[in-house]
């Protein structure tokens, strides 16, 4: 399944209804049957969709009258794609800074808080060669939400992602891209320019010099 927020609509769906009824706890298939109203049969199915997108997992077994029952849960990438205020409180934040500090001291924050990140990565372990030091780059932004590759294009190292972890707050500040731009130079260890596409669906681009 892809690394997208579970919406309204998907919540609507029984599906969504299920991975709701899990956030709560493990169930059965006879305890999420009783609790919307169908059949075992019915919820199985759902249940071999969900496991097979990687939001759900056997979790053991629950003792019953004739026979024991498998119980579900929701599998961390699950937890992950739930709605979270993150980019509501980031907007909030930047938009307090803006009001408060110059563009270039606002930059110097945003630059500064994005280094602090990259360098909680980066240690004595970090590989010496610039290709681990990139796969420890798409492993990061990966882990924010993003779905980043590295191309090579005429002796240039881009790295590319299908979407943008900080999408909701560059939407509205721009800027925030230097924070991602300044983690990935962090990491990578060379200088890097950030050249993302911005607009409705924010997709991130970063350049790494050698």
């Amino acid at each position: 399944m892809k690394t997208t927020k579970l919406d309204e609509r998907f919540f609507d769906s029984t599906r969504g209804r299920i991975v709701s009824l899990l956030r709560d706890g493990a169930r059965t298939v006879n305890e999420l049957a009783s609790k919307l109203e169908l059949t075992d049969n019915a919820v199985r199915s759902h249940l071999l969709s969900l496991e097979r997108d990687g939001l759900i997992r056997q979790s053991g077994v629950q003792r019953g009258a004739r026979k024991p029952h498998f119980a579900y849960e929701l599998t961390a990438e699950a937890e992950r794609l739930f709605p979270k205020a993150y980019d509501a409180l980031l907007n909030q934040l930047i938009t307090a800074l803006k009001g408060r500090l110059p563009p270039a001291v606002l930059e110097d924050v945003l630059r500064e808080v994005g280094k602090s990140l990259g360098a909680r990565h980066s240690s004595d372990t970090t590989p010496a060669d610039l290709e681990g030091r990139l796969q420890n780059a798409l492993g990061v932004l990966k882990a924010i939400g993003g779905a980043p590759s590295v191309e090579r294009d005429d002796g240039r190292i881009i790295i590319r992602s299908g979407g943008c972890p900080l999408s909701a707050a560059v939407v509205e500040h721009p800027e925030v891209c230097e924070l991602a731009e300044a983690l990935v130079a962090e990491i990578v260890g060379l200088p890097v320019r950030e050249r993302c596409a911005r607009g409705e669906s924010p997709k991130c681009c970063f350049e790494v010099g050698e």
